[in-house]
């Protein structure tokens, strides 16, 4: 029998690098990610007796992963800028025989969505949750999730098709 502990360490060993790019995906920040992480699976590691009851245990942990997200936005600190200005992120050019190109289209597009609006793409087509599990995990209704996820698809489709006009103008 493994001891709760050891069951702990087996769960997340499996899930860090899903959890690290389910993050990353949400909020666009590497950095930011890992904090996110860190603090969901420290969160974790003090509630897992009672997490690993759950009926779905990668759901509550996606939800927390999304607490955590939100509770790190609404931090103050969070908002001050050391600089005079917000620098522009730093992409490194692609070029159209990159075979990253298409990844790098995504997470340019899914950064100019609404929070919400990323987060249930992410969810529901990246990590490939249901629909009632991503609703459970984003602490919102299934209609919500719905309504959001049609509007996040119209969204990212405008937008990516302006990133391959601008890409074959460019050729």
């Amino acid at each position: 029998m493994v001891d709760a502990e050891g069951e702990f360490v087996e769960y997340v060993s499996a899930r860090l690098p899903s959890l690290h790019r389910t993050a990353f995906l949400m909020c666009g920040d590497a950095h930011l990610a890992d904090d996110v992480v860190q603090q969901t699976i420290t969160a974790l590691y003090v509630n897992w007796r009672r997490v690993s009851r759950a009926d779905n245990v990668d759901a509550y942990v996606h939800r927390m992963l999304v607490h955590k997200l939100v509770d790190e936005k609404r931090l103050s600190w969070a908002k001050v800028r050391l600089l005079g200005s917000v620098p522009e992120p730093e992409l490194s050019p692609v070029t159209p025989h990159d075979e990253f190109a298409e990844r790098d289209s995504l997470l340019a597009a899914l950064a100019h969505l609404p929070r919400g609006q990323r987060t249930v793409l992410v969810l529901r087509f990246l990590c490939d949750l249901s629909l009632a599990d991503t609703a459970a995990a984003m602490g919102c209704s299934e209609g919500n999730v719905k309504s959001q996820t049609s509007r996040a698809l119209v969204a990212i489709r405008q937008l990516l098709d302006v990133t391959e006009m601008a890409e074959r103008s460019a050729r």
